[in-house]
């Protein structure tokens, strides 16, 4: 699935407009169409700017599954940037899920399935970024060693001390509209003055969102 509204030609990709039928929005942040998770639509061209530009520092949190065995090493690369494409990535935070946190999201089957190879082991590690580099989180672990098989976006924090917008309530390929309390906190995102990108990006961490939500999007949004 492309995360816009129009049908490219020729292209094996769904787009949007089978999903959602709301017109004049556009997504704040894409995903790869191999990548599933949340996409926060707005029709606002200001709010999508403010939530997309890396000098805000929005922190985009991901849920991964890799093959092979995640060690601290690597995990410390990825909190400390890797070179993408040539440039180092910005700092990130990068964990080893546990089995606890994997069953309370029960994550629904990702279709088609990934591939397994019997003799190497998977693992599913959780990166938080704050920029969106074309396919940056599978850049990322593949730099350390760590091939992505699949990815999810589950949460964006709004750095306002609030938790961070997530997939919860909902199922693969649904949406809702946002909530009254929701819409006013994204407004206000646009009466705030900001940091400049060379300002340490600090926050205090928001609670995690649930995994799920249909697959979007082609590039952009760190997927």
């Amino acid at each position: 699935m492309l995360s816009q509204f129009t049908q490219e030609p020729g292209s094996r990709w769904g787009c949007l407009a089978e999903h959602i039928p709301v017109p004049g929005v556009y997504a704040a942040g894409r995903l790869d169409a191999d990548s599933e998770g949340l996409l926060l639509l707005t029709a606002n061209g200001r709010l999508q700017q403010r939530l997309t530009d890396p000098a805000w520092g929005h922190w985009r949190r991901y849920w991964a599954q890799v093959e092979g065995d995640p060690s601290e090493e690597a995990l410390q690369h990825l909190r400390e940037g890797v070179l993408v494409q040539g440039s180092p990535t910005l700092p990130a935070h990068a964990r080893r899920l546990n089995e606890a946190e994997l069953a309370a999201a029960a994550l629904p089957e990702r279709v088609p399935p990934i591939r397994h190879r019997l003799q190497v082991p998977t693992a599913w590690i959780e990166l938080e970024l704050r920029e969106g580099r074309n396919r940056q989180v599978r850049r990322m672990t593949a730099a350390v060693g760590l091939p992505t098989l699949r990815l999810l976006r589950v949460a964006i924090d709004l750095m306002d001390g609030e938790p961070p917008l997530d997939l919860s309530g909902l199922a693969p390929g649904q949406w809702r509209a946002t909530e009254p309390e929701e819409e006013r906190r994204l407004q206000r995102l646009l009466t705030r003055s900001g940091r400049s990108a060379a300002e340490p990006a600090t926050r205090p961490r928001g609670r995690g969102g649930r995994a799920g939500g249909g697959k979007s999007g082609r590039s952009g949004g760190g997927g």
